[in-house]
């Protein structure tokens, strides 16, 4: 059986993508940090789901979880880099802490899961590295600059490892999602929402499981000639 390692798998697209990867025969390691409650009742939920918590701000305790992963389930066959943090705010009002913040979580954080499960990829010839970054990444957002750049980070760190992991046997994508209908999409109004979707041209906005079969399908051996390339789960928006 493989294993699949989801961060941010307390989240509406995390939990989604859990759940799709132990459908598809995947032992899963879900990740989390504050919301545990959440992942625990998933876990309880999904009989290959076992929950695993840490904060992906601090590059020690990444290291120690991943070793703890590693030791318990013998390997890690699929990293899926999910968890990330959201923020608006106008370029002016954003403050050092809100820029160290977002890239520590969103870019940082990815880099350093990688780190971790890579080596043992690379020594069993094997292994998929699933970014999920943003539309925003790719076009940017207004009111959204640091969230932006940290997932165009992202988009830039999954095309350079892809180049640099292909001869190993290692995969390394990214999905992009458009306007997803999650716990994020809480602070907009339900006329804001009314008029995204005015703007997408399927009319609606993205739900999470469409964007965990993006996810499944790159873990997948269907998609083994598969690398450095970036999918949209956006409804044609982008």
């Amino acid at each position: 059986m493989k294993v699949a390692v989801v961060t941010g798998a307390s989240g509406g697209i995390g939990a989604a993508v859990t759940k799709k990867l132990c459908s598809d025969g995947f032992r899963v390691w879900a990740c989390c940090n504050r919301q545990t409650e959440k992942a625990l009742h998933l876990g309880a939920e999904l009989l290959c789901c076992s929950v695993i918590q840490f904060d992906q701000t601090k590059p020690e305790k990444i290291a120690e979880a991943f070793q703890t992963i590693e030791r318990e389930s013998g390997r890690i066959d699929v990293l899926v880099n999910n968890a990330g943090i959201a923020q608006q705010k106008l370029f002016t009002d954003i403050t050092d802490e809100d820029w160290d913040a977002m890239t520590a979580c969103n870019l940082s954080g990815a880099f350093r899961c990688a780190r971790a499960a890579l080596p043992g990829m690379i020594r069993r010839k094997w292994g998929r590295i699933i970014n999920v970054s943003s539309m925003w990444g790719q076009i940017g957002g207004s009111c959204e600059v640091h969230y932006s750049a940290a997932k165009a980070g992202l988009i830039g760190m999954t095309k350079a490892l892809a180049k640099e992991t292909a001869l190993s046997g290692v995969t390394v994508n990214c999905v992009s999602p458009g306007v997803i209908d999650t716990a994020m999409m809480s602070s907009f109004s339900e006329e804001d929402i009314d008029a995204l979707c005015e703007e997408i041209p399927m009319g609606r906005l993205g739900r999470s499981e469409e964007v965990a079969a993006a996810v499944a399908f790159l873990a997948s051996e269907d998609a083994s000639y598969i690398t450095g390339q970036v999918l949209g789960v956006n409804g044609g928006l982008c």
